[in-house]
C-alpha cells in the first residue's frame, strides 16, 4: 500500500455515504456531516474529561457502533484516528491496521447493512479481500460483525424485542430484524462472544433502528431505539452518543420507563434536539423530530440542552431535563420562562405542576368518548326525532342513541371538541416555521356525540359557556402550551397537561391572557412565532 493511494479516507468526490437512499424512516443512514458534528461533541467531552487530552491521539481507545448500517460513523473515526496518531506511528500502513483491528468494531443490523459497512470502513466488502486497506484480519467479517439471528417466540411476541410472530417469523432469505445488541439477556456476554472476552469499549456510538416494522405504522409502531441505548448503558463505556426521534421526550408508545430513567439520569450531559427531523435527514421526516445526547459516565451534572428550532437562530441553556413538577421534558429553552410565568401565576410557585382543580386536562375526554370507533359511519339522514348527530371521520352523519355505549349524559349537553390527533398540516411547520397545532375543532350542540377521531375539551349547560371555551382552545397561547407537551400529533388528555383552566363565564383573547400571565413583547412575538392563528374556518 502506498502512502498516497491506497488509504483514502477523505477527498472523495462525491462521497458516496452522501448519496445513498435511506432503507425506510425506521433505520436512516446518518449523513457524513451530521456524524462529524456529534465526533466533534465527543472530542470536547473526551478533552474535557481527560486535561485536554486529543481523543484522535490515544490508541487505546475502543469504538463501538451496535446498529452499524453505511459505516459513516467507523469510517470517519478512523479517517480522525489517522491523523490524529500520525506521530505516535508513523507508518500508515501499520497505523491503519492497528486503528482497524483494534480500536474500531461494528455490529450490522441486517446482512446488505453489514456490506456497505465493510466496504465504507475497509474499501472492501470482504475485510480479508484484495483491494482492503486492513491487512491483520484473519476473517472476511473483520471487525464488522453480522450473523443472521431468529427471534425467540413467545405467545406470538419475541420475548426480547416484542417484534409479532406472525409479521417477521419468515423463512431463509428474508432478514429477520433480530438485533444482536438487543436479542441477549446479558450484552457483557454477548459481546464477549463477538469480540472476545476482554474487550471494553470506551465509545458507543450509533444510530439506531427507529422501531419494528411489524405492521404498525407513525405513532402506533413498537419503539425499539430504546432497547439499544439501555443496552449500551449495561456495557458502561466511558462515553456514549445515540441519534434517536425525540419522541421519547414527551410521549411514545410503551417509552414511559424508558423517558423516566433517561430525564432522570444526570449523566446525559449534552441533548441536540431537532424538532423537525428534515433538519438532519432531508428526505425523512420523522414524527416529532430528531435528537442526539452525549451520555457521561463518570461527570454526572445538568445537562447543556441545544435546540434547533425551526427558522430560528439555536438556542443553548445548562439545566435539569427534567423539571420540578414536570413528567416530561420541557422541549424549548425559550418557552421554559414563559411557562414559569403561567404556573407561577396560578399556583405561586417555580412548580410546573398546577394543582388538579385548575388543570384543563381534568374536563378533557379519555380516547372513544362515546364508545363509537373511528370506522363507525352513521346514516345519511335522521330516521327517528331521538337520533343523534355524530361528528366522525369525513363529516356528519346521523345515529340511534341506542348506538352510544359511553357518556350518554353528555349526549344533551354543548360541547366543544377536537380531533385527537392533528392533522399533517396541522402537526408541521408550515413555510414560515409556524403550526397549528389543533386540526378540526369546534362546538356542537345538545343532541350529537363523536367518534373516537375526537376528543372532548368540555361539556357545559349552556351555549356561551362553550362558545367561550372555544374562545380559549383557539387561542395561540392554549396552542403553544399543548405543543410544549407533544409532539402536536398524539393529542390524547396528556397533551393539555400543561394548560391551565380559566372562568368560562367570559370569553378569551390571547391579548388577555398575555396581560394576566404579564409576558414581555419578546415573549409574546416568540409565541406568535411558532404558533399560527386558527381562523373561523376551523370551527
Amino acid at each position: 500500500m502506498t502512502e498516497q493511494v491506497s488509504f483514502t479516507l477523505r477527498g472523495r468526490n462525491p462521497d458516496v455515504l452522501t448519496c445513498i437512499a435511506n432503507l425506510s424512516n425506521d433505520e436512516v443512514f446518518t449523513p457524513p456531516e451530521f456524524a462529524n458534528r456529534m465526533l466533534d461533541t465527543l472530542a470536547e467531552a473526551w478533552a474535557a474529561g481527560h486535561g485536554g487530552a486529543n481523543l484522535w491521539a490515544d490508541k487505546t481507545v475502543k469504538f463501538l457502533d451496535p446498529c452499524t448500517k453505511s459505516g459513516v460513523f467507523l469510517r470517519e473515526i478512523t479517517s480522525r484516528l489517522t491523523k490524529g496518531l500520525e506521530r505516535e506511528i508513523p507508518d500508515l500502513s501499520k497505523r491503519v491496521d492497528h486503528i482497524l483491528t483494534k480500536q474500531v468494531f461494528g455490529i450490522g443490523i441486517t446482512h446488505l447493512t453489514s456490506l456497505l459497512a465493510r466496504r465504507s470502513l475497509y474499501c472492501s466488502k470482504h475485510a480479508t479481500g484484495e483491494h482492503s486497506i486492513a491487512k491483520g484480519f484473519a476473517s472476511n467479517d473483520g471487525n464488522i460483525w453480522f450473523e443472521r439471528l431468529e427471534h425467540t417466540w413467545a405467545n406470538g411476541r419475541c420475548s426480547y424485542c416484542g417484534a409479532s410472530q406472525q409479521t417477521l417469523d419468515r423463512g431463509e432469505g428474508l432478514e429477520t430484524h433480530a438485533y444482536a445488541f438487543i436479542h441477549t439477556s446479558n450484552i457483557k456476554t454477548r459481546v464477549a462472544e463477538l469480540f472476545g472476552g476482554d474487550m471494553q469499549f470506551d465509545v458507543i456510538i450509533g444510530n439506531p433502528p427507529y422501531q419494528l416494522d411489524d405492521g404498525g405504522f407513525g405513532a402506533s409502531a413498537m419503539p425499539i431505539y430504546n432497547r439499544f441505548v439501555e443496552q449500551a448503558k449495561a456495557l458502561e463505556p466511558r462515553f456514549m452518543m445515540m441519534v434517536i426521534p425525540s419522541r421519547w421526550l414527551f410521549g411514545g408508545r410503551g417509552l414511559d420507563e424508558f423517558r423516566k430513567s433517561m430525564l432522570t439520569d444526570s449523566r446525559i450531559r449534552k441533548l441536540v434536539d431537532y424538532p423537525d427531523s428534515r433538519q438532519v435527514f432531508p428526505s425523512v421526516d420523522v414524527a416529532g423530530g430528531i435528537c442526539y445526547f452525549l451520555w457521561d459516565r463518570d461527570n454526572p451534572g445538568d445537562c447543556r440542552v441545544v435546540e434547533f428550532e425551526h427558522g430560528m437562530e439555536s438556542s443553548e441553556v445548562v439545566r435539569p431535563l427534567l423539571e420540578v413538577g414536570a413528567e416530561v421534558f420541557i422541549r424549548s429553552n425559550r418557552a421554559l420562562p414563559i411557562l414559569r410565568k403561567i404556573m407561577a401565576v396560578e399556583t405561586g410557585s417555580d412548580s410546573l405542576s398546577i394543582p388538579e382543580e385548575k388543570r384543563f386536562d381534568k374536563q378533557v375526554s379519555s380516547q372513544k368518548p362515546f364508545g363509537l370507533r373511528t370506522f363507525f359511519r352513521g346514516a345519511g339522514k335522521k330516521s327517528s326525532k331521538h337520533d343523534v348527530l355524530v361528528i366522525q371521520s369525513g363529516g356528519r352523519a346521523w345515529t340511534s342513541r341506542s348506538e352510544v355505549t359511553a357518556s350518554e349524559y353528555l349526549i344533551d349537553k354543548w360541547k366543544v371538541f377536537t380531533s385527537k390527533s392533528s392533522s399533517e398540516h396541522a402537526g408541521q411547520v408550515d413555510k414560515n416555521g409556524q403550526r397549528r397545532v389543533l386540526s378540526v375543532s369546534g362546538v356542537i350542540p345538545p343532541g350529537s356525540v363523536v367518534t373516537e377521531t375526537y376528543i372532548l375539551l368540555g361539556a357545559y349547560d349552556n351555549e356561551n359557556d362553550a362558545r367561550n371555551c372555544f374562545s380559549y382552545v383557539v387561542t395561540r397561547l392554549f396552542r403553544f402550551l399543548i405543543a410544549l407537551r407533544s409532539s402536536a400529533q398524539d393529542l390524547a388528555r396528556s397533551a393539555y397537561q400543561f394548560v391551565p383552566l380559566q372562568n368560562f363565564s367570559e370569553p378569551w383573547t390571547d391579548q388577555k391572557l398575555y396581560a394576566k400571565y404579564g409576558l414581555t413583547d419578546d415573549e409574546i412575538a416568540y409565541i406568535e412565532r411558532l404558533i399560527r392563528p386558527m381562523g373561523d374556518a376551523d370551527e
